[in-house]
């Protein structure tokens, strides 16, 4: 009985508390090395420029990769030419070693919010573009990088 108890809350809050996914997109690295001129771009239509969205960077990485964390420079380019860059750490495991994400055998899958509640300033095609910004380079044992949005 307890257990039928927490599996219906488990359904009922995650009913509740979904959101609509608006875009998601993976891309891979070449050869599992990203050099830093592999930047992969994004480009996603905003048709509701009052609609906020929460913005999540994904990273899957093998379990041989070097480091805890992983410094990123996002740029973000609009409709009106108007280009930003900002750096973001991502943390990828805990303060014992541990890897953050989900796993799948030696793969590793984190979902980092960039952006809470970011409202895209005009209508049109913003490109959103990833760089690695490790010193090492290329960086090894990342194996994909993507962008998701959500809308609230």
């Amino acid at each position: 009985m307890r257990g039928l108890f927490w599996c219906l809350l488990s359904v009922f809050l995650f009913a509740c508390c979904t959101s609509d996914i608006f875009y998601l997109v993976n891309k891979p690295i070449d050869k599992r090395a990203w050099t830093y001129a592999q930047i992969p771009t994004f480009d996603i239509p905003i048709k509701d420029k009052n609609r906020p969205f929460d913005i999540w960077v994904n990273i899957r990485h093998t379990g041989e990769y070097n480091y805890s964390n992983l410094s990123i420079l996002v740029h973000q380019k609009g409709p009106n030419n108007l280009d930003t860059t900002y750096k973001h750490e991502l943390s990828l495991a805990h303060r014992d070693g541990r890897w953050n994400g989900r796993s799948a055998g030696n793969l590793y899958e984190n979902q980092i919010l960039l952006k809470e509640n970011y409202i895209f300033p005009d209508t049109g095609i913003y490109s959103i573009g990833i760089e690695q910004n490790m010193r090492e380079n290329p960086l090894r044992d990342i194996t994909d990088v993507g962008i998701q949005l959500i809308q609230k």
